[in-house]
C-alpha cells in the first residue's frame, strides 16, 4: 500500500491541529486525529494547550500503523485487496477504530467475498455514513470504482457513482 497516499488523505479528512482540542464525539484529541490515551504526556492537560509539530507527526506514524496492523486483523486478506481499497479500509479504521468497524459485518461479508460493489452497498447502510457525509460518500464512490477496476473495466469518465 502507498503509505504516502494514505498519509495524504487521513491529513485531508482528519486536518492537522498543533493544539489539544475535543472531537466530535467529545474526546480530547490533537494532531492528525491522534485521541489522547491514559498513556500519553498530553493525557490531562486542557484544550488549548499546544503539541509540538514533531509530536504530531510521531503520534500520527504510530497511529498509521496501529491502523494498517487493525486492518490486516481484521481482513485475513487485507493485502490481496487492490490498492485503493486497501486505503479506504485503513481510512474507514482511522476514523472509527477497531471496535467500531469491527461491527460492521455484512460490509466484512462482502469484503470476504471479494464483491466490492456490496462493500459500497453496505458501507452507505450505516450510521457512519450519516455521521460523516462528505468522508463517507467519497469512500464508498472509491468503493465502488473498484468494481470497474477489479471487474477490468475503465471507470465511466466524468461520471459520478451514486450509491
Amino acid at each position: 500500500m502507498n503509505i504516502d497516499k494514505l498519509r495524504e488523505e487521513l491529513t485531508e479528512d482528519e486536518g492537522c491541529v498543533f493544539e489539544i482540542y475535543l472531537d466530535h464525539l467529545g474526546y480530547p484529541t490533537f494532531g492528525i486525529g491522534h485521541l489522547i490515551k491514559e498513556s500519553d504526556p498530553e493525557h490531562g492537560q486542557a484544550v488549548g494547550t499546544s503539541v509540538d509539530k514533531l509530536r504530531v507527526h510521531d503520534c500520527f506514524e504510530q497511529d498509521i500503523q496501529i491502523v494498517i496492523g487493525d486492518c490486516k486483523k481484521l481482513y485475513e486478506d487485507f493485502d490481496e485487496y487492490p490498492e485503493d481499497v486497501q486505503r479506504i479500509l485503513a481510512n474507514m479504521m482511522f476514523n472509527m477504530g477497531y471496535t467500531r468497524l469491527s461491527k460492521f459485518k455484512n460490509m466484512k461479508k462482502a469484503l470476504d467475498n471479494k464483491d466490492f460493489k456490496q462493500t459500497s452497498i453496505e458501507m452507505a447502510d450505516s450510521r457512519w455514513a450519516t455521521q460523516v457525509p462528505n468522508r463517507a460518500n467519497r469512500l464508498i464512490n472509491r468503493m465502488k470504482e473498484a468494481v470497474y477496476a477489479t471487474d477490468g473495466w475503465d471507470t465511466p469518465n466524468n461520471t459520478t457513482l451514486h450509491s
